[in-house]
């Protein structure tokens, strides 16, 4: 089974999305199944206004059509909702060809973050977006619900992993500070809300880990924090294991992977009781969630580090793949009309009645 993964997210990116396309394509072959990343790779890109480092590709639906017939796949998922996302589901449209879909981010949220435009106006552009998929799959229950109670329809599960071999606690450290080490991992950006955790209260010393546009005013503000930039493998794991907890302040994360290697690390979560952290903890005895994020954080320390790992262990990528491709194969078998041939790829890019691609947008 031939199965094309279109992504406006993709390297040198640094994030879930990324993260998790990565994994589903590496565990392909277990599945029986040939990947083909559609990425904004051979395209000419631009950065994505206050977010320069997220390129975004500047293509066309004649040239994402000729993408897509070179590969000739038996299944196409759009794993996001900008430039590729879009021109890719209007190819699919054309050729009449069923496709699934993913929602990774609360792009609203993430909106609304930025701009004064109402989340009603992003759900509705969503759903626009989605509609026409065969399935979209979303990572939690919460984030079901909530789509559910927009009107988005045919809602699938799709849970995240994380690599338990790298992840994992560690005798020694590699960070010579002043404990106790509240860390924080991610995309340093103005929805992370990085703000609540560097402005809280708290001894020792906090440590961020990550990139993004608001690295440098926040390094500007708190001084004392620790930022270390982006962080990879191995290097990344030794970091985790090395702190005392793992502050995430974010309101507007889908899953949050990062909570995942933390817990596999060890290492007690202080979070806000939001969607994310309360799918990922819910049950478990590896997190505090309160709404004074300082409590939390304190309280964190106090938490046993073994219940972490337990966690996470009930989290693996092969399952997390298991239900990806399953999906996919549900939906390629099922009761569709097979795709019309590609041998003419601009007259079906062309094709009236197609709806045309929308504007320029990147999920975070």
């Amino acid at each position: 089974m031939r199965v094309l993964i279109a992504t406006d997210a993709w390297r040198p990116q640094i994030n879930g999305v990324v993260r998790s396309l990565e994994r589903m394509f590496e565990a392909a072959p277990d599945f029986g199944v040939t990947p083909h990343m559609l990425t904004p790779e051979g395209f000419r890109q631009v950065g994505l206004p206050s977010y320069p480092d997220i390129r975004i590709a500047l293509a066309s639906r004649r040239h994402v059509a000729r993408r897509i017939a070179e590969f000739q796949p038996d299944h196409v998922h759009i794993a996001t909702e900008g430039p590729i996302g879009w021109l890719t589901r209007a190819v699919c449209l054309a050729r009449k060809q069923a496709f699934t879909t993913s929602y990774h981010t609360r792009f609203p949220q993430y909106v609304a973050a930025r701009w004064p435009i109402p989340e009603s106006w992003s759900y509705g552009f969503l759903r626009r977006f989605h509609a026409p998929a065969a399935g979209v799959m979303v990572s939690t229950a919460t984030v079901e619900a909530e789509l559910g109670s927009h009107g988005f329809e045919r809602i699938l599960r799709w849970g995240r992993g994380v690599d338990l071999r790298l992840f994992h606690p560690r005798m020694t450290s590699v960070l010579d500070l002043p404990r106790p080490i509240f860390l924080s991992v991610g995309r340093v950006a103005v929805e992370k809300n990085l703000e609540a955790f560097l402005s809280l209260r708290l001894p020792g010393s906090k440590v961020v880990v990550g990139d993004g546009p608001a690295r440098a005013d926040l390094q500007r503000a708190f001084p004392d924090a620790h930022f270390l930039g982006p962080r990879e493998g191995e290097e990344l794991a030794a970091i985790y294991a090395s702190s005392d907890v793992f502050v995430f302040p974010s309101l507007t994360d889908t899953f949050g992977i990062v909570l995942l290697e933390a817990a596999a690390s060890g290492l007690p979560v202080a979070a806000f009781p939001v969607q994310g952290p309360s799918d990922v903890f819910a049950g478990s005895n590896a997190a505090v969630l309160h709404e004074d994020l300082r409590q939390a954080a304190l309280s964190a320390l106090r938490l046993p580090r073994e219940a972490g790992p337990e966690l996470a262990a009930r989290h693996s990528w092969q399952s997390s793949a298991e239900q990806f491709y399953g999906h996919i194969r549900r939906v390629a078998q099922g009761p569709v009309a097979r795709p019309a041939p590609m041998q003419n790829v601009t007259a079906f890019a062309n094709a009236r009645g197609a709806e045309a691609s929308a504007p320029a947008r990147s999920p975070a």
